[in-house]
């Protein structure tokens, strides 16, 4: 437990309390840096300077009279982003963050989300509102909001500030599902939530006094905000962020700021690793120091054995230490932790027999003696929570041999689905159908539970089933990405569709910009090309389509069993993506039977 927590931490309920104790204990202390294109420090905030921000704007906004009502949020990463959402929780309004629009084309999400929260303020920058102000005036029924600029207010009006009576069952703000086929919906999460959560989380990464952590992670979604914003300001450890763009455009951006301010801890994705590993030169990494890193949490996406593995190798020169990684598994209705590795020890990997997994069963092979996947295990969770398997039909607890749904109950279920009642019910306040035994959150997960420790298969919604034998899509989508070195990590949909009267197998995988299809192109004795050793070493590469299809078709074969019916191949950047990086299978296969894909070799 940090010292500049120390006796407080029994007395805080809400983030208010939390950020007050901050400022009011360590004043000085740093609290957040900023990366302007994540390498030159662009600004920071100490607590103080933090909490002076948040009552200027919390008083400008309580004098709105906007106390329980949704505000949102359209700022660019950075530290603005940050006072926006503290002033909206010390106005006690509800806050609501989303990705500012860089274009009109991008506003229907953000009407979607107007619409059903209702908001009637929208705080942004000076440096936004210009457009904002446009795209907004060109849609009738988004014509009546409020535009207020955060970067701009007197910071006198903090004095001006009185505290709401908020406790640990007030909101504190509404996370927006990233949304596939739906309308994106709006989780209600309280403060209460928050505070258990970052608890759970503090004490899981096991933070000390000498903590720093590093985000990139966009601060609209559970990840980003909770685990790059709030986590650190529980700890009482700072944090330094950058934007997303920043990173994506260079991701060892990521591993350079990891290695200047000597952090401990980050958190991200799998194919944030995965790019930085593919993205690494040997003098990048004989310039890095990781030696600081301790907790590396992998989560948002399926965790890959081969990826933890390749990220190890590639940059234990680095200093990286060999147990850094951190599986975690949460989604925004567990406000963001479900469950997670041990920081201390390796990840748990459990070899399943494949062919059990593809009839519902789990048989535990440690010896091998079959064809075995190892499936990543996570024996940590929230104390007060319960994780139990059901079946999703029956409603039934799974035998300890089955694979089920995921259902969880306990104190980080988030309270529902803003103005989504029957939703809320459906997902939220499940119970056993014999017992009764609830309420439990709804998961939509497939998993088990093996000596204690709990283990994810896969979605219940994207499983493909075959001749009877249930596949996981993001098995296959690995085993394709890897099969050729044109491909892009984690830009590929594997899903099944009814074709000729039979549920067949489809592949959408993008290709890497640095390569154009070449028809005519003639194939080298083996059929496969050697890899480039990194992205300088080609500029707009031709081959043959056939080659690439050759390679999924092959890979697929050997490791899955599968026969691939067809294949698409798409340009960079037009796999179907939600705003936090997440493929979108569904849309795709939607976008792939309305033959509307944009495709490279076309």
């Amino acid at each position: 437990m940090s010292i500049y927590l120390a006796d407080q931490i029994n007395k805080v309920s809400t983030l208010v309390d939390l950020l007050h104790e901050r400022a009011h204990n360590t004043p000085d202390r740093r609290a957040y840096n900023f990366l302007r294109q994540g390498e030159k420090e662009e600004g920071h905030f100490s607590y103080a300077e933090l909490d002076q921000r948040a009552r200027a704007l919390g008083s400008f906004l309580q004098s709105k009279k906007v106390k329980g009502k949704p505000v949102l949020l359209l700022h660019a990463p950075g530290l603005d982003y940050i006072t926006g959402f503290f002033g909206c929780l010390y106005a006690q309004a509800i806050a609501v963050p989303a990705y500012p629009p860089a274009s009109a084309r991008m506003m229907p999400r953000i009407q979607s989300i107007v619409a059903d929260t209702q908001a009637e303020i929208i705080l942004t920058t000076s440096d936004l509102v210009g457009n904002l102000r446009t795209w907004f005036q060109n849609i009738q029924a988004l014509q009546h909001v409020e535009f207020i600029t955060t970067d701009n207010l007197p910071l006198n009006r903090a004095d001006e500030w009185h505290r709401p009576d908020i406790h640990g069952d007030t909101l504190a703000f509404l996370q927006y599902t990233s949304g596939s086929t739906s309308t994106p919906k709006g989780v209600m999460v309280s403060h209460g939530n928050l505070v258990y959560n970052l608890s759970m989380l503090h004490e899981c990464c096991g933070q000390h006094d000498d903590s720093h952590l590093v985000s990139w992670l966009p601060p609209y979604h559970d990840m980003g905000l909770i685990a790059g914003i709030l986590l650190p300001l529980y700890g009482g450890c700072p944090s330094t962020i950058m934007s997303p763009l920043a990173f994506l455009q260079r991701p060892l951006r990521w591993l350079q700021a990891m290695s200047n301010y000597r952090a401990t801890e980050s958190f991200g994705p799998n194919f944030a690793f995965e790019l930085c590993s593919r993205k690494a030169t040997p003098e990048m990494i004989e310039s890095l120091d990781l030696s600081n890193w301790e907790v590396a949490a992998n989560g948002a996406e399926p965790v890959r054995e081969d990826t933890m593995k390749r990220f190890i190798e590639t940059f234990t020169p680095s200093g990286l230490r060999p147990n850094v990684f951190f599986p975690g598994y949460g989604m925004a209705e567990t406000t963001l932790m479900a469950a997670t590795g041990s920081h201390i020890d390796a990840p748990i990997l459990l070899p399943v027999r494949k062919a059990a997994l593809q009839e519902g069963r789990v048989e535990v092979d440690l010896e091998r003696n079959a064809e075995c996947v190892n499936v990543v295990g996570y024996q940590r969770t929230p104390i007060d929570q319960k994780t139990i398997i059901v079946n999703p039909e029956t409603l039934l607890q799974c035998a300890p041999d089955q694979i089920g749904e995921i259902w969880i109950g306990g104190r980080s279920v988030a309270q529902g689905y803003w103005q989504n009642p029957e939703e809320s019910e459906r997902t939220f306040r499940a119970r056993l159908a014999d017992s009764g035994e609830g309420p439990f959150l709804r998961t939509g997960d497939l998993g088990f539970v093996y000596e204690n420790v709990f283990f994810i298969t896969g979605r219940l919604k994207d499983l493909i089933i075959i001749r009877g034998l249930n596949h996981y899509p993001q098995d296959i989508e690995a085993v394709a990405e890897k099969s050729h070195y044109a491909l892009r990590p984690g830009c590929s949909a594997a899903f099944a569709t009814e074709i000729q009267g039979k549920e067949q197998l489809v592949v959408v995988a993008e290709v890497h910009p640095r390569y154009i299809p070449d028809i005519v192109q003639d194939v080298t004795a083996t059929g496969q090309q050697d890899a480039p050793k990194n992205d300088r070493d080609v500029v707009r590469q031709p081959i043959d389509p056939e080659e690439i299809y050759t390679s999924i078709r092959r890979a697929v074969a050997e490791e899955q069993e599968l026969q691939i019916a067809h294949i698409q191949l798409l340009k960079a950047g037009h796999m179907f993506k939600t705003s936090s990086g997440k493929v979108q299978r569904r849309a795709c296969k939607a976008a792939f039977l309305a033959n509307s894909l944009n495709k490279w070799n076309e």
